[in-house]
C-alpha cells in the first residue's frame, strides 16, 4: 500500500509540470501610436488541450476572444473606463477540403493545420483599439489585456460539458501595464 502511495505520488509529480506549461499567458502586449489610431501588439502562449483539439477536428466552432481595456487611473474612485474592445476569433475545420479556417471579425484565411492557424491568432499585430482623440496628449493609462475561450458560443451540449470543466477553461491572467501618451506637438 505504501509502495502505491509512493508511486502515485511520483506519477502526480511527473504530470504537474506538464500541466503548468499549458496554462495560457500573455507573453507580451504594447500600445503605440500609429497614424491616428492607437494599436497593441500582443503575443498569447496558448497550446490547445485535447478536448478542445478533437471538438475542433470534429466541426465544432470554437471561439476565442481577445479583450483589451484603457482606463484613467483615479485616486478617489474606482478607475475610469475610456475604452473597451473586443476582438473575436472562430476556429473551424472543414472536412471537405481538409483545411482549418481561422476567422478574425470579418476576415477568414485557412490553413492547413490546426497548429498554424493556432499562431496566426495568438500573435495580434496592429489591431486598432483606440482613436488618438480618445485619449488626452500627455496623460498615463492603464491597458489591460485578456484572452480566454468564449464559451457562450458553444453549441449547447459542449455548454453543459464545459461548465466546470478544466478541458474547456482556457483563460488568461490579466496583463496590464501604464503608458505615457505622446504630449501635444508645438506649435
Amino acid at each position: 500500500m505504501l509502495l502505491l502511495r509512493a508511486v502515485g505520488l511520483v506519477l502526480c509529480l511527473l504530470v504537474m509540470p506538464a500541466q503548468a506549461s499549458e496554462v495560457p499567458s500573455i507573453t507580451y502586449g504594447d500600445i503605440q501610436l500609429e497614424n491616428a489610431d492607437y494599436v497593441i501588439n500582443a503575443d498569447i502562449d496558448l497550446t490547445l488541450n485535447a478536448r478542445v483539439e478533437d471538438a475542433i477536428r470534429h466541426g465544432i466552432a470554437v471561439y476565442f476572444v481577445l479583450e483589451a481595456v484603457i482606463e484613467s487611473p483615479r485616486w478617489y474612485w474606482l478607475d475610469k473606463t475610456l475604452v473597451s474592445e473586443n476582438l473575436s476569433y472562430r476556429i473551424t475545420y472543414h472536412a471537405l477540403t481538409r483545411s482549418f479556417r481561422l476567422a478574425i471579425g470579418n476576415f477568414h484565411q485557412s490553413f492547413d493545420t490546426l497548429n498554424a492557424a493556432v499562431r496566426t491568432m495568438t500573435r495580434v499585430r496592429r489591431w486598432r483599439v483606440a482613436d488618438v482623440s480618445a485619449l488626452e496628449p500627455g496623460q498615463s493609462y492603464k491597458v489591460a489585456l485578456r484572452f480566454r475561450l468564449d464559451t457562450d458560443l458553444l453549441p449547447r451540449p459542449f455548454k453543459v460539458s464545459a461548465l466546470g470543466s478544466r478541458d474547456w477553461s482556457i483563460d488568461t491572467e490579466e496583463m496590464s501595464w501604464m503608458f505615457l501618451t505622446a504630449g501635444r506637438a508645438a506649435p
